[in-house]
């Protein structure tokens, strides 16, 4: 398995190599820019910016994806040109907040400085994604009620996401996240009254990978963790104070 540098590398060669003069450039965000990248159970998120994203030069990359996806075993990259990725800031609001606060220039030139992120509909994409995993949760659990085996790996799977909507709680409440893991959910429980014990559980099992015990009680109390930091959000944004545009003539 190639050191996370080496795939790195190999990426951006790989890609100047297909895109020629059609990459723009290649940013790393996420976890591995922030400095709290962990092998194993933390991905490298990779945003790359193109002239053309037609159909023909998509297809020259398609091999470089394939590698990168399925031999490397990391998430698909985000393709954008720079104009759609500068207009793409309100309904991306996380992905690009991301990008402006930890990232690095893996190749070309750094688009993502000037983007503005309209942060009235980061607080709004903070609730949507919120609220989308929690029904799959439930989902999941109607499918295999209390079965350890499959559904310990939900936990830990979506927990990587939460994570991140967890760090974004605390920017929407008017904070500078905190860099490590623990420290995310710990001020995230603490802004919005969830449970860190429940949250902990699944930052054990991140770390691990292994569960052992009940996982009734563990699930039941990670959801009812998500609910509390909805419900949090809700109560301390009124969604009249965040509408997507103010209307001048009323």
């Amino acid at each position: 398995m190639l050191s996370t540098e080496t795939k790195l590398a190999e990426l951006v060669k790989r890609l100047k190599e297909f895109a020629a003069a059609n990459l723009e450039c290649v940013i790393l965000f996420g976890s591995a820019a922030l400095g709290d990248f962990h092998e194993g159970h933390s991905d490298l998120n990779v945003v790359c910016v193109l002239h053309s994203l037609s159909v023909e030069e998509l297809g020259r990359l398609a091999h470089v994806v394939k590698w990168w996806c399925v031999e490397q075993k990391e998430p698909a990259p985000l393709f954008f040109t720079r104009d759609e990725l500068k207009h793409a800031a309100d309904v991306f609001a996380i992905e690009i907040l991301d990008m402006k606060h930890g990232r690095r220039v893996l190749y070309g030139t750094d688009v993502v400085t000037d983007i503005e992120v309209p942060m009235n509909l980061h607080r709004v994409q903070i609730e949507h994604d919120m609220r989308t995993t929690l029904l799959k949760l439930r989902q999941h659990y109607l499918r295999a009620p209390g079965d350890s085996k499959e559904l310990a790996p939900v936990l830990r799977k979506s927990f990587s996401g939460v994570l991140t909507l967890l760090r974004h709680v605390v920017i929407a409440f008017g904070e500078e996240p905190p860099v490590a893991a623990h420290d995310i959910v710990a001020r995230a429980a603490a802004l919005t009254g969830a449970s860190m014990t429940a949250f902990g559980a699944l930052l054990k099992l991140r770390e691990t990978g292994e569960f052992h015990g009940e996982i009734v009680p563990v699930y039941g109390a990670y959801l009812k963790a998500l609910e509390k930091t909805v419900d949090a959000l809700d109560h301390h944004f009124p969604k009249r104070e965040w509408r997507r545009m103010k209307n001048a003539h009323s």
